[in-house]
This record gives structure tokens, sequence and C-alpha cells, in this order.
């Protein structure tokens, strides 16, 4: 599939995000991009973003996991970041977001004993790999996700945010990271997100992904996440839920979680006051701060 890469001199000196780029190809020969700090041979901690951020949205929390000792690996999905952009959007779709982190991260980067931390569409890809790749995690923290099977119907905030995100002649994505904060956004750290899209024809996956959130129970989408929940419910390893109190996406989410998934029994379950959708840009310290608790 043809696609798109972004200069790597859009990245040069965006505050606070000075970590070292490494790459992996995914089996279909997609170059994926991931942060990788601390300690090599540390516990995994996997920090997977959703629409439309990138791993940018994780620099507050990736030098406290490291100092902690951990291993902190941080992807761009296909589509966002540094990460290579198909062409089309007929090129995403909700199963090949899923094979592409799983051959990145098994095939390319073999992780063991991971701790998955997944936001927004980091928890509908990430729980999707924890249910079918068991073995390969240790872990699973959420905040402000879900995996939905479309036989609820979906929030007014998320019909709206789908509408404006088809029907926007341009699709603002550091403007529509700073609505989803309740902390004022810098500029210049509005234009950090902007980066890894010089113009709109690198917007394709970020516009694509609204539609692939399964909304109705016959979805592909659906089908395959109605199939994770089985092994979800079967979880007793440690699962633990951190999200906002001013997420109108994702809210009461966390309680759906807490109760169909038995390894949520007993953890340190918390809300994070203060914080919108991107919790990791309003609170990203004190989500670190609560990782760290957590894992020790």
């Amino acid at each position: 599939m043809d696609a798109l890469r972004t200069p790597d001199e859009r990245f040069v000196g965006l505050p606070g995000y000075d970590f070292a780029p490494h790459y992996v190809e995914t089996a279909d020969g997609l170059r994926v991009h991931y942060v990788d700090e601390g300690e090599a041979d540390g516990p995994v901690v996997l920090l997977l973003h959703g629409e439309p951020s990138w791993s940018y949205l994780y620099r507050k929390m990736i030098p406290p996991l490291a100092e902690a000792g951990c291993r902190v690996v941080a992807p761009d999905l296909v589509g966002f970041g540094r990460s290579d952009k198909p062409a089309a959007r007929t090129d995403y779709t909700y199963a090949r977001h899923v094979e592409w982190m799983r051959s990145a991260l098994f095939d390319g980067l073999d992780l063991h004993h991971v701790t998955l931390f997944g936001q927004d569409w980091g928890g509908l890809v990430g729980l999707r790999l924890v249910a079918e790749h068991e073995d390969r995690f240790a872990r699973v923290c959420a905040a402000n996700t879900f995996l939905p099977t479309g036989d609820r119907e979906p929030s007014e905030a998320f019909l709206a945010w789908r509408t404006f995100s088809q029907e926007t002649p341009t699709f603002p994505v550091g403007r529509i990271v700073a609505g989803g904060c309740i902390t004022p956004m810098p500029d210049e750290v509005a234009a950090a997100y902007d980066a890894p899209f010089p113009d709109e024809p690198y917007k394709e996956g970020a516009r694509q992904f609204p539609l692939l959130v399964p909304t109705t129970p016959d979805d592909p989408g659906a089908v395959d996440n109605r199939a994770a929940w089985p092994a979800l419910e079967q979880w007793e390893k440690p699962f633990l839920t951190a999200f906002s109190d001013s997420d109108p996406i994702t809210r009461g989410a966390d309680r759906v979680l807490r109760e169909r998934i038995p390894g949520t029994h007993g953890q340190p379950h918390t809300t994070i006051e203060g914080a919108g959708h991107f919790l990791q840009e309003d609170k990203g310290e004190e989500l670190a701060r609560v990782l760290v608790d957590w894992l020790s």
C-alpha cells in the first residue's frame, strides 16, 4: 500500500519531547515509530495512545516510569506520529490497527510480561491484544477507554465528535486535543500535536478512526470485539481503571470494566480529578505516580 512518511524535521525541538526515535517494521512493511526509555531489562510498560494524538501525549509519564526502573515503550499507531501513514482511508480498518500493533510489538520487539496502559483507541486496540495474546501481558491499566460491541447506544458526545470529524474541511489535530483537556494548552504544545501532519493527506488515518468505532451489533469491529470479551471476562491478572472525572466520551465505561473483568477485583482503582479526555496531558505526572505505586 502507498504510505506517507512525515519529514524528520517536523519533530525537531518539540517542547518536552527529546526522546530518541526507534523504528520497527510490520509484516506488511510499514514503519512504526516507538519511544523506548528506561531499563532495558526492566518490567515493560506499554503506553498506547488514541485519536488523534501520538506518543507526544506520554511525554510527562515516560520519565517517572523510566526512573522507577521500568522499560517504557510508547509506539505511534500507524497513521500517527512518526509512524508511516497509509495514503488511502480504506487502508485503515480496526482489524488492521490491531494486527499492525501485534506485528510491531510481538513479532518485531518480542515484548513479554507487558503492563498495558491504554487510553482511547489505545484501549480499543490494546484490549484486543490482551484478549487475543493473554500470555504476553502481566497487567492492564485502562484509562478513558472501552471495548464496544455496538450493543449500546453511543453517547451524544461521541456522535457529535464523529459528525465533526467527517464534516470539518480541515482536521485541526492540535485544537482537537486541546479541546479534550481541562488545562489550557500552550500554543507550542498544540503545534507539537500538529507536527506529524504537514497537511490534510497525512490525516487519513485520523479522519477514519471515528468511523471504525463499533456502533451497531453487526459492525465488523463489533464482531471481533464481542469475540474478545469472553477472554477478558476470564482475565484474573491485575486490571486497574484510572479514568478522569471530566470525559463525556467514556464516562461510566470504568464501571462496566470493573463489573465484567475479574482481575479488577481488589485493585486500587482511582479517578483522576481535574482532567478531561486526554488525562495524560492534563495530569500526566499524577497518572505516572499511580502506575509506579501500583507496580511496586
